[in-house]
């Protein structure tokens, strides 16, 4: 639906995106817990503006126009009650407003408002992370009018974008002599107070003094002396932030909370960083790096359709590029900050990122860093690096098979629940557990399983229980992966104890203990070979072997798989994603000893016995998180097990 305005400008109605209008809600309903950060947020969006011309102008100086001193204005009309946020940067077009402005194109809209809690303080932390920060401006404000042309585009080419917040917003083509982008919030009545320019500035400075493009206000000069006949000055145009880039100043001249506020502003986060490293290097090379850990996980993290890195690249001060994925290995995409180098071409492109030597080494330098961040704080703050593991623990192991060269220093920042552990949650390094290791162990032992009660509860497990050997549990689906290409640690190999044949004779033990130990297992295993040779026949078409067990001490039977072979549950979740899994049969191990195998060898009906032991098969399955292929069966031999244990 469009009208004529009083200029006879087409004034088009449109609607918000049903997740942009609820949204809008949340902001007009106050979601943030601190109202002023509307002005961080434009004044970031200007800034962000600015430096897209200036990387632009680079090849096409005609953007700049006359206007080459890019800068942001901040003024206010008491009287009005309105604040406005100018900038001379790169401007939008019609469609840009709406892509920007009118749709959120971004994806993570829906996650966040999924997201939410109902709790103010912990949803506001949100915002930030989702990106939809120019939708704050609602917060203090009931009507917002956004006026923008773009760079190169002549002065018809204005449009003008207002909104109450209800639901939609209007459009239309207007006159703009200056490029770049205003705009004019019209404050609600209880928020008035920020009309004032002692206000402004103390956000100003507060928030934004890093901000590299000045930002300017109208100076408050005192008033004139009611008997002067002097005409009152015209006031000037002062800079209210320092506007310098504050990874160039020296370490020492930066307090702890200047760095937070940088992060918050650059970073678009509402919360302050865990922890930061700051460095300057030079040599061969010459570049500063400013590298941030966050406290939380932004939403897509694990989204591989949606994953982002967080590291910009300015040139020279020059900002150049977003998401600048080569600056940082995947692994550490969690990372956020900046990289500045001397050394690369204003006109740098991404494809010439992919092969240049001077981002390698940029690469393997702030890589370096990084870890020796984790490597501080896991030693130094060992309750801060938990925090920082609970959130990012699953990046870090996808280290192993991407990052050859620095596998061994990853691995040594990971954590595990163990079998040591007396709950959930109370990780072990590998370092604690190689500390811990039995006399005569010479090998690391792991399972994999889809939940830690899973893992924990294993059959698998209860041979080291009972000698008192420590297991790592592990129950995040990267784990399988990681241990695919985690092969030692300190020179002891990682052993599952789900796959290929067990051997831990001697571990603790004595010479004469360890004699006395090999000699009860052969004359366990003799024993049990009559039974051993019956199972192999009634299961030779679904088992590659059956054996009698090193690992069982009070569960009937297991299956063990080849050691190449992917854990059962993970071979569940690729032929639920339409993967094919290669077939394997598995061993089943039993143990003699256990009630349920001494009846089953005393069992003289041929059908009964292969009845029987295909239900300890299809249990064993069960146990280790698989899906029957005949369900129905496995029911059946249930319910004539039961039948027959009522007549007996």
């Amino acid at each position: 639906m469009s009208e004529k305005t009083e200029s006879n400008a087409v004034q088009e109605n449109m609607h918000f995106e049903a997740e942009v209008s609820q949204l809008m809600q949340l902001m007009i309903h106050s979601l943030y817990s601190n109202q002023e950060i509307f002005l961080r947020e434009l004044i970031s969006n200007g800034s962000d503006a600015c430096d897209k011309l200036r990387f632009e102008s680079i090849a096409n100086a005609a953007l700049l126009e006359d206007d080459s001193e890019l800068t942001l204005n901040v003024s206010f009309d008491e009287e009005a009650g309105t604040i406005t946020v100018a900038d001379n940067g790169i401007g939008m077009d019609r469609d840009d407003v709406i892509s920007n402005i009118g749709t959120i194109a971004k994806s993570g809209t829906k996650q966040f408002l999924e997201s939410l809690t109902g709790d103010q303080k912990v949803d506001s932390q949100l915002i930030g992370q989702f990106g939809v920060g120019f939708y704050s401006a609602f917060v203090v404000a009931d009507k917002v009018d956004l006026i923008s042309r773009k760079a190169g585009s002549d002065a018809a080419s204005g449009v003008r974008w207002s909104s109450d917040g209800s639901g939609g917003y209007t459009l239309e083509q207007v006159e703009k002599k200056q490029r770049g982008t205003e705009v004019v919030l019209h404050i609600k009545d209880e928020c008035k107070d920020f009309a004032n320019g002692w206000r402004l500035r103390s956000i100003i400075k507060k928030y934004s003094d890093h901000i590299t493009f000045p930002i300017m206000m109208l100076e408050e000069l005192p008033p004139a002396p009611e008997d002067s006949e002097e005409p009152a000055p015209e006031p000037k145009l002062e800079q209210i932030n320092a506007a310098s880039a504050l990874w160039t100043k020296p370490k020492s001249q930066i307090k702890a909370e200047e760095y937070e506020e940088f992060y918050k502003q650059v970073c678009q986060d509402y919360e302050s960083p865990l922890a930061w490293s700051h460095n300057r290097v030079e040599g061969t090379q010459e570049y500063t790096s400013l590298l941030y850990i966050p406290k939380k996980a932004p939403f897509d993290l694990y989204d591989a359709a949606q994953q982002r890195n967080g590291i910009k690249l300015f040139v020279q001060r020059v900002f150049i590029m977003d998401e600048a994925e080569k600056l940082m290995p995947r692994y550490l995409r969690f990372v956020r900050g900046l990289v500045d180098s001397n050394d690369l071409p204003l006109n740098v492109s991404r494809e010439i990122l992919q092969d240049s030597k001077v981002i390698d080494s940029i690469r393997r330098g702030s890589v370096q860093k990084v870890l020796g961040l984790l490597e501080k704080m896991a030693e130094k703050e060992p309750e801060k690096y938990n925090d920082f593991w609970g959130e990012f623990g699953q990046c870090l192991k996808e280290a192993p098979g991407e990052d050859f060269a620095n596998k061994e220093k990853v691995a040594k920042l990971y954590r595990f629940d163990t079998t040591k552990a007396d709950k959930q949650g109370d990780l072990a390094s590998l370092d604690d557990v190689v500390a811990r290791m039995q006399p005569g162990q010479e090998k690391l032992y792991y399972i994999t399983a889809d939940s830690y009660t899973a893992a924990n509860n294993s059959p698998h497990l209860e041979i080291f229980k009972d000698k008192g050997i420590e297991v790592l549990l592990m129950h995040d689906r990267v784990d399988e992966w990681m241990m695919a290409y985690l092969n030692e640690y300190e020179g002891k190999s990682f052993v599952s104890v789900a796959k290929g044949d067990l051997d831990l004779s001697g571990i603790g033990l004595d010479d004469s203990e360890k004699e006395a130990e090999k000699k009860a297992r052969d004359e366990k295993a003799a024993e049990a070979e009559p039974l051993i040779k019956r199972l192999k026949d009634v299961l030779k078409n679904d088992t590659s072997e059956v054996r009698a067990s090193t690992r069982l001490t009070s569960s009937p039977a297991c299956i063990v798989l080849p050691e190449g072979d992917m854990a059962v549950h993970m071979q569940q979740l690729m032929k639920q994603a339409g993967h094919e899994v290669p077939d394997s049969k598995p061993v089943l191990e039993v143990n003699p000893d256990h009630p349920i195998l001494k009846l089953l060898d005393q069992e003289p009906d041929e059908d009964q016995f292969a009845s029987w032991a295909r239900l300890l098969l299809d249990q064993s399955w069960l146990a280790e998180g698989g899906q029957l292929d005949d369900s129905a069966g496995f029911v059946r031999r249930m319910n004539e097990m039961f039948m027959a244990l009522h007549k007996a």
